[in-house]
């Protein structure tokens, strides 16, 4: 099994786990898709875009405001959350959640996908 395949795995594996999980995809530190589990109507590309941009911006405001070095951003909406949390010194988990997700759980499950996902890339 290729390490794309896994990765692939590794996402619908947590889609499956958390139904409140609406897309989730892994992003290279510089902003490249590397694995997605996302909508048929997402932008693979912008999404990874969109995760390095929110993530310079919270290393920026980390170091800013001497919070040390970041390890993840938070984003709460009015129909859900987003998520993007370091899977390594080389690759970001971004996920996007209904309102209804029980944020401890979340966390939680994230947090052990991306050890997962760091075994790998």
């Amino acid at each position: 099994m290729s390490n794309e395949e896994t990765l692939d795995d590794i996402l619908h594996d947590l889609l499956y786990s958390i139904p409140e999980v609406q897309a989730a995809a892994i992003v290279s530190v510089e902003g490249l898709p590397i694995a997605s589990a996302l909508p048929p109507d997402a932008d693979e590309t912008r999404i990874a875009a969109m995760t390095a941009a929110i993530l310079s911006l919270g290393e920026r405001a980390a170091q800013e405001f001497g919070k040390g070095i970041l390890e993840q951003v938070f984003v709460r909406g009015e129909n859900g959350y987003i998520l993007a949390m370091s899977a390594g010194p080389n690759a970001v988990l971004t996920i996007s959640t209904t309102k209804d997700i029980k944020l401890g759980l979340m966390f939680l499950d994230t947090k052990r996908t991306c050890d997962k996902i760091a075994k790998l890339v």
